[in-house]
């Protein structure tokens, strides 16, 4: 990569690319978790009545894909991340930023292995997994915002290329 452009350049690309799937995998989500509190009786009512008033099984294919997607490219930076900021942070006592991103990479891949749960519970239209359904869709969703968040905040502690 470095003959291309600088190290700490291409480092903060892969960064912004990670960062704008994970804003789409999260935006999916929550709308999907929205969508399914209720059905719209008035799609013309407020916001919140317009969101929900999708279908929330078309997410199901585009969410599993982001996910990847963001697993993929968070496991690409994580090399870096190991060497470059982990142990920097350590040296200035950020253990609790630490514990938090800790988390954040052991809920990451939980979430990653409930994907085939969640891709067969959408594919199925029985009204018997709808509880299954909305819990499952409700946890990943938690997953998603606590990952996002916890991301920013280490990336604001100390990012990559600094």
């Amino acid at each position: 990569m470095s003959d291309l452009i600088d190290s700490n350049v291409a480092w903060t690309i892969l960064l912004i690319i990670h960062g704008l799937i994970s804003v789409a995998l999260l935006g999916a989500l929550t709308h999907q978790t929205l969508a399914m509190r209720k059905p719209v009786v008035r799609p013309d009512g407020r916001f919140i009545d317009r969101f929900q008033g999708v279908n929330p099984s078309i997410y199901t294919v585009p969410i599993c894909f982001l996910w990847v997607l963001t697993f993929f490219f968070g496991g690409w930076i994580y090399a870096n991340y190991r060497i470059n900021v982990r142990i920097p942070m350590e040296q200035m006592g950020l253990m609790k930023t630490q514990g938090f991103f800790e988390i954040k990479e052991h809920l990451s891949s939980f979430g990653l292995l409930l994907l085939p749960i969640y891709w067969a519970l959408w594919r199925e239209n029985q009204d018997a997994l709808n509880g299954a359904r909305k819990c499952l869709t409700a946890l990943l969703c938690l997953i998603c915002w606590f990952s996002f968040l916890t991301g920013h905040v280490v990336n604001n502690a100390r990012g990559i290329g600094q």
